[in-house]
């Protein structure tokens, strides 16, 4: 299958977060209790951080035949009010936030008792690559960020089965949920006519730029002050009219700087509530900042917004790539291990990439030598997204894992373009879709908890 979806696709692994370990990520906006929701979310992402609690430990419920321990809920509500906090957001009553905790691990437990019991599994291989994404995300090597998480006590087989057990929500949610989801032209009619009359004011979209100024955990004041000060010297670069791309290579500790610092067209809700309160109305162009999160120092570009969602400008990428499907005879590992060697051969010149993909890949693209085409942003599964927008022209990525398989990728050209109409009504074709697959995820989850036998036992202390 086509890389390219209608669909959300995995959510990124390299949004996690721990105490130890914070991803620069960004996070959803809204009020306290869209704050309550998107933490809940995000905490299941989250690596477990060293909390501090030392309650009695019992069970609070059962959920089948598998406990919820009073250490589980504790744990996870100390992640919940760190990614509140760090939001901006405020903590709701810790009775709300223990009763809230208690009912996500509750669809947490049923819903991997239903992916295992439909056999679903994580290969090792795709563990290994979520742990590389997030040391990535957080400018971390892999060593750094395993010995940055045992300093916080939390153990590497701890991590990579969080890991692995988030990777099997994210198949089972594809299985189950992607599929439900179909979206017409009537659905996108409705969609416009509610952006030309301010009905839905939730879909405007930003494409924010941003320098990000890392502050060290519990950084002395002396050490706050210098990042301050760093990033107010980034901000009167910008306001003097220097280039914002060259400010962010010089002065942003965050992933995207490689990028220029552009965070892609999305729509506002999917924001920090720090940064969206901060932009505002803001116009395009308009600089905001420096701002204070729990991470560090965050200055603004408004570098485009649209109320209907999508950008008239975008960045498409031509690609092409190999894809091998896995099964009980070749798994992920093996996969990939085939996969790097097409990489090396091709780097080596005994190969092309094309003649390799007509010969090997999987996918219908095959018999064009994988060519994919133009595409912009939204059109591939975010993972294979991410890998070919890291990529220059020329390059070939490492093998890949997706829904689809495991890819080998190469980025052909790269380009501006100004989408026509046609276009332009294709890519709110993927936010409408979006928008369902919410929906649906919500009743789907909500089906998976109603056949699940739930018996509640003392309340989380």
């Amino acid at each position: 299958m086509n890389p390219r979806t209608f669909a959300m696709g995995l959510v990124c692994l390299a949004t996690l977060a721990t105490a130890g370990v914070q991803a620069q990520g960004l996070r959803p906006s809204g009020g306290s209790g869209a704050s309550l929701s998107r933490a809940l979310d995000g905490s299941a992402r989250a690596v477990p951080g060293n909390t501090g609690v030392r309650s009695a430990d019992f069970i609070v419920a059962v959920v089948n035949s598998e406990p919820v321990t009073n250490t589980e809920v504790r744990e996870r509500m100390a992640r919940v009010a760190q990614s509140i906090q760090g939001q901006g957001g405020q903590l709701p009553p810790e009775n709300v936030l223990a009763r809230e905790v208690l009912e996500r691990l509750i669809l947490e437990k049923a819903q991997l008792q239903t992916a295992r019991e439909q056999g679903l599994k994580v290969d090792d291989y795709a563990v290994d690559q979520a742990a590389q994404n997030v040391a990535r995300q957080n400018s971390l090597s892999l060593e750094q960020m395993m010995a940055r998480l045992e300093s916080d006590g939390i153990s590497a087989t701890r991590f990579r089965e969080e890991l692995r057990n988030q990777l099997l929500l994210q198949r089972l949610r594809e299985r189950e949920v992607d599929g439900r989801v179909r979206v017409t032209e009537l659905d996108i009619d409705q969609y416009m006519k509610e952006q030309r009359t301010g009905a839905d004011q939730s879909s405007v979209a930003l494409n924010l730029g941003h320098v990000f100024i890392a502050v060290p955990e519990n950084a002395a004041p002396a050490v706050v002050a210098q990042r301050e000060a760093r990033a107010k010297e980034a901000l009167e670069k910008l306001r003097a009219g220097e280039d914002f791309a060259a400010v962010v290579k010089a002065y942003s500790d965050a992933p995207e700087a490689a990028e220029g610092g552009a965070l892609g067209m999305r729509p506002a809700e999917r924001y920090p509530e720090l940064f969206t309160r901060a932009v505002g109305a803001s116009p395009k162009g308009a600089l905001v900042g420096p701002l204070r999160s729990g991470a560090g120092f965050h200055l603004l570009k408004v570098l485009d917004r649209s109320q209907q969602g999508v950008a008239a400008v975008v960045t498409q990428n031509h690609a092409r790539h190999i894809l091998l499907r896995t099964s009980e005879q070749l798994n992920e590992r093996q996969a990939a291990e085939r996969l790097a060697d097409y990489r090396r051969r091709v780097q080596a010149g005994q190969a092309r990439f094309e003649d390799l993909a007509r010969e090997f890949s999987q996918d219908g693209s095959a018999k064009e030598g994988g060519d994919l085409g133009w595409a912009g942003p939204g059109q591939y599964v975010p993972e294979f997204e991410e890998a070919l927008n890291q990529l220059q022209p020329g390059e070939i990525s490492q093998p890949l894992v997706s829904r689809f398989g495991v890819h080998l990728i190469k980025l052909v050209e790269r380009r501006q373009a100004t989408l026509t109409p046609r276009e332009q009504r294709d890519m709110l074709r993927n936010v409408v879709r979006e928008q369902k697959l919410d929906k649906a995820y919500s009743t789907w989850v909500q089906e998976v908890r109603g056949r699940a036998y739930v018996e509640y036992r003392d309340p989380p202390q």
